[in-house]
C-alpha cells in the first residue's frame, strides 16, 4: 500500500526543521553516518571531511547551548574544549568518569564521578536556562532509559562506515519509539536517497550482471 494512502496524508510535508531554541532542553546531539555511527574506530572523525551542513547550523547550536556533558572515552580522544563547534562555543564542559583523579586539569572542564542523573542536574544548573548537549552515546542511552532526553538531534552524513561507535546499542532491549519533529505526522518515515560516489580517477564501475 502507498504510505500516503495508508496514513491518509502526506507523511512528509514540505516543512523545514525549526531552528533550535535555548529552552533548558537536554539534547542528544550528533553528526551520524547513514549506518548509525557517530565516530569511527577509536573515535576517529576524519569520515566527516568534506561534509557540508546547512548555513548557520554551527551558530544556531553554539548560541543555544549552555553546557556540554560528555564521557571520558570521548574526552580522552579529543581533550580540547576549544574544539567544540570549531571554537564558536565557550562554556562549562562536564565529563562523567569513574576515575577523575587521573584526568588532566583543564580550564572550563569539570570531571564528575556521580550518577548520570546527578551529572545532568549539575550541567543543567550550569547551563543557566540554555540547553545541555550530550556528546556521549553511553550517557545518552542511560539518560534516555530514565526519560531525561528531551530531543535527539542528528545530522546524517552521506557515508557508510561499517565500524566504529554507534549512537545507540541496546542488544536484547525493546525498541524505543520516537516522534518526528518535522512536518505534520510525528510517525512519518523519513525518505533519503543516495548514490555511491564513483572513483574520481575515472575508473568505470564494475560490470553489472548481464552486461
Amino acid at each position: 500500500m502507498d504510505p500516503q494512502t495508508a496514513a491518509g496524508k502526506d507523511p512528509q510535508t514540505a516543512a523545514r526543521m525549526a531552528p533550535q531554541t535555548a529552552a533548558g532542553k537536554v539534547l542528544w546531539h550528533f553528526s551520524m553516518s547513514l549506518d548509525g555511527f557517530v565516530a569511527g574506530p577509536h573515535h576517529t572523525m576524519d569520515w566527516m571531511t568534506g561534509a557540508t551542513f546547512r548555513p548557520g547550523l554551527v551558530e544556531e547550536y553554539a548560541g543555544t547551548t549552555g553546557a556540554v556533558l560528555g564521557g571520558r572515552t570521548g574526552w580522552d580522544a579529543y581533550p580540547d574544549p576549544g574544539g567544540i563547534y570549531g571554537g564558536a562555543w565557550q562554556g562549562p564542559v562536564f565529563v562523567l568518569t569513574h576515575h577523575p583523579e587521573d584526568a588532566h586539569p583543564t580550564p572550563g572542564v569539570t570531571f564528575l564521578n556521580c550518577d548520570v542523573a546527578e551529572a545532568l542536574r549539575i550541567a543543567l544548573e550550569a547551563a543557566d536556562g540554555k540547553n545541555v548537549e550530550v556528546f556521549s552515546p553511553t550517557i545518552g542511552r542511560q539518560l534516555l532509559e530514565r526519560g531525561l532526553i528531551d530531543e535527539i538531534d542528528l545530522h546524517i552524513v552521506p557515508v557508510l562506515l561499517g565500524d566504529g561507535i554507534r549512537l545507540f546499542d541496546n542488544a536484547g532491549g525493546a525498541p524505543v519509539r520516537l516522534e518526528l519533529l518535522v512536518g505534520s505526522d510525528p510517525r512519518a518515515a523519513v525518505d533519503v536517497r543516495y548514490r555511491p560516489v564513483r572513483s574520481s580517477d575515472g575508473t568505470p564501475p564494475p560490470d553489472r550482471p548481464g552486461n
